[in-house]
């Protein structure tokens, strides 16, 4: 029987025993499955950000691997409990509560099932309607990539166009500048990572030490203005001097040179936050 991986993210972190009961959830379907963290520190409650880390990093995981997002505001609610099949043939376990946005837009669902609690529940956990993420989503993940179930045995099918997505504002040209969203942050160091692709952004014609103005708003109130030198990394400019430039993703980012730039000048995410960029005259 063929094992797949299965990869955890979560906005429990890891100073109690969530994570490990989830683990514990899967090590019980099956003692030879593969168990992964993608990561556990989402910011609580941020669905946009759950959405985020999965496109951040299903292209770099094999076919057929399982990952379970549980970032569940919703727990108890009305929402959805499913797992969906992607066009690169990956599945998510998650609440469909916009955690599949990037996902739906980027890559594409193939299908999606909602999960049969009846079959695909922890047994005995029936009294718990907060522990999803152990209860139904690690229980599920971890049948499905033991090959205990198969994508069909999940539950019935819904429909893709269904799939909840949150507002996804996307990159446009307007005059002589382009708009985008700070979609993320690159937590540890404070860069901000926006949904401008590098491509995109070449069509400024603006090359490498040359400077661009940055314009950051926030709900139509300007938080940040300013120049800034496009760099191929940190060791184009000075310390402590701000810097665009191409980050993994191949989109564009802003950091400063070993600070904070999100921290410096209080800024967030999501749609709600947009950047302009333009070629400085």
């Amino acid at each position: 029987m063929m094992m797949r991986a299965l990869v955890l993210q979560s906005d429990f972190g890891i100073e109690d025993g969530a994570v490990s009961a989830m683990k514990g959830v899967a090590h019980g379907v099956s003692k030879v499955i593969p168990i992964y963290d993608n990561t556990h520190d989402i910011p609580p409650f941020d669905i946009w950000a759950a959405s985020y880390r999965l496109l951040q990093t299903v292209a770099y995981w094999p076919v057929h691997t399982v990952f379970v997002s549980v970032v569940d505001p919703g727990v108890g609610s009305e929402r959805k409990s499913v797992v969906v099949k992607t066009n690169s043939d990956q599945f998510i376990v998650t609440p469909d509560n916009g955690t599949l946005t990037h996902i739906a837009k980027k890559v594409g669902i193939q299908a999606i099932r909602e999960i049969d609690e009846n079959v695909n529940r922890l047994p005995q956990s029936g009294a718990s309607h907060t522990f999803h993420g152990r209860d139904i989503y690690a229980y599920t993940g971890a049948r499905l990539a033991a090959g205990v179930i198969t994508f069909d045995e999940v539950g019935p099918e819904l429909q893709v166009e269904n799939v909840v997505n949150l507002p996804l504002y996307e990159p446009q040209w307007k005059e002589d500048s382009i708009l985008g969203t700070i979609d993320i942050l690159d937590v540890r160091f404070g860069n901000l990572w926006t949904n401008i692709p590098r491509e995109l952004f070449l069509q400024l014609g603006v090359d490498y030490d040359q400077a661009v103005e940055i314009e950051i708003v926030n709900n139509a109130r300007s938080v940040y203005r300013n120049k800034m030198t496009f760099g191929r990394s940190f060791a184009a400019i000075q310390l402590g001097e701000p810097v665009l430039y191409v980050n993994s993703l191949d989109n564009m980012a802003i950091a400063i040179n070993q600070g904070s730039f999100a921290k410096a000048y209080n800024i967030g995410t999501g749609s709600n936050w947009r950047i302009n960029i333009k070629k400085k005259s």
